[in-house]
């Protein structure tokens, strides 16, 4: 006869691939995850592949944007108004110099615009143009040097300076 009693043929039969509790749970982890990496990755395939290729769409404009000129010119009306340096202000300069952003001295405080005036006017100029510390050229904007300087000599002032209004550049006519 056999050396194996009923019990043990019977526990033989009914055993899976799935031994002890850590493989169950590596069984169960793998079901869940291994399906959703194939639905991500099937979802990336089918929303790349509809992309239209570079320059595709609109070839005209496209090519036109690659083969522009390096640079522009832009020619402005010699005979405009010139804005006043209380409008340079607040068009431009109100964003940092009226809350200290980026360390910019505050519009009316002599503490802090003490030692920027002992420099003169031409040293303060001289950074609204082209910029000093965390402020671009002219602060980002896009006036006359003569309307930089009246907003120069605007902030100044209020902070304790005495800087006469600038002189307004005289325009040569055409011969």
């Amino acid at each position: 006869m056999s050396d194996h009693s009923h019990a043990a043929a019977h526990e033989e039969d009914h055993t899976g691939p799935v031994k002890n509790p850590k493989q169950l749970l590596m069984a169960v982890f793998f079901s869940f995850v291994i399906p959703i990496f194939i639905i991500i990755g099937l979802v990336y395939y089918v929303t790349s592949a509809s992309k239209p290729a570079a320059g595709t769409v609109n070839m005209e404009k496209s090519v036109s944007e690659r083969i522009q000129k390096v640079g522009a010119v832009e020619i402005r009306d010699a005979n405009r108004e010139m804005k006043t340096g209380e409008e340079v202000f607040k068009a431009q300069c109100t964003t940092c110099h009226l809350n200290g952003a980026a360390g910019a001295p505050k519009f009316g405080d002599a503490a802090a615009w003490g030692p920027r005036i002992k420099t003169g006017f031409d040293a303060l100029w001289n950074s609204a143009l082209k910029g000093k510390n965390a402020m671009g050229a002219q602060g980002g904007g896009d006036f006359a040097d003569y309307e930089i300087a009246r907003a120069v000599v605007y902030m100044a002032n209020a902070g304790g300076a005495k800087f006469p209004e600038p002189a307004k550049p005289v325009v040569e006519a055409a011969k």
